[in-house]
Parts: C-alpha cells; structure tokens; sequence
C-alpha cells in the first residue's frame, strides 16, 4: 500500500517562509516512476495545481501564481518531495495535498494516481 505523508504546515506571518516535506512510502512504490505534485485547496474553492518535479530529468513547473515565490524539489534517496515556499501572502492559505503519477501530463487531479492526507498552511496578514 503506497502512503504519502506531508509535514511542515503551520501558521505564518506574510512575507514569511514555510518547507513541506511529503515522504512517500510503500513495498511496490518505486519513487523514481514517479512525478510529484503538490497541489492545494482554499475553503470554498476547488483543488488546483501548485507544481510539479518531473520523475526523468527533473523538469519543474509551476502555476503562475507562485512562480519565483515557491521552489519544488524531490530528494530521490529519501523518497521525498519539497516545497519551499517564500514570500507567502494571505491568498495561499490553503490546505496542500502532495501526489504522485504517472502521466505525461501534469495539471489535474486525474494525472496522479495516490495522494497524501494534506498539510495545513495558514498564512496571516
């Protein structure tokens, strides 16, 4: 059975900086098959794309919105994925979700095949 586990939410001031760790762990789970997302959901608002590390390569990309703020990253010898997040702003407070697959694509919640149970991040103006 595959687990994804997310850690280092929290609440912070505006302008501050958070790290979330999501460790992945499983008999059958070979993290290098993987691309890792991180994804994120507002109260009231449906789950959208955050950004992605790709499994061959590296390859990264982001949605507009956090790009230069937010930076992901994947430690393959730790089975983890980050998400160092900076310049954080009231309008990311959000619960974020890590998730893995296996598609060539990347933008939706049906591109990833397991999920983490989410990580609060609260951010305060």
């Amino acid at each position: 059975q595959v687990q994804l586990v997310e850690s280092g939410g929290g609440l912070v001031q505006a302008g501050g900086s958070l790290r979330l760790a999501c460790v992945a762990t499983g008999r059958t789970f070979t993290f290098t098959n993987y691309n890792m997302a991180w994804f994120r959901q507002a109260p009231g608002k449906e789950r959208e794309f955050v950004a992605t590390v790709r499994r061959y390569g590296g390859a990264t990309y982001y949605v507009d919105s956090v790009k230069g703020r937010f930076t992901i990253s994947r430690d393959n010898s730790k089975n983890t994925v980050y998400l160092q997040m900076n310049s954080l702003n009231p309008e990311d407070t959000a619960v974020y979700y890590c998730a893995a697959g296996n598609s060539v694509f990347y933008l939706n919640n049906i591109n990833y095949n397991y999920w983490g149970q989410g990580t609060q991040v609260t951010v305060s103006s």
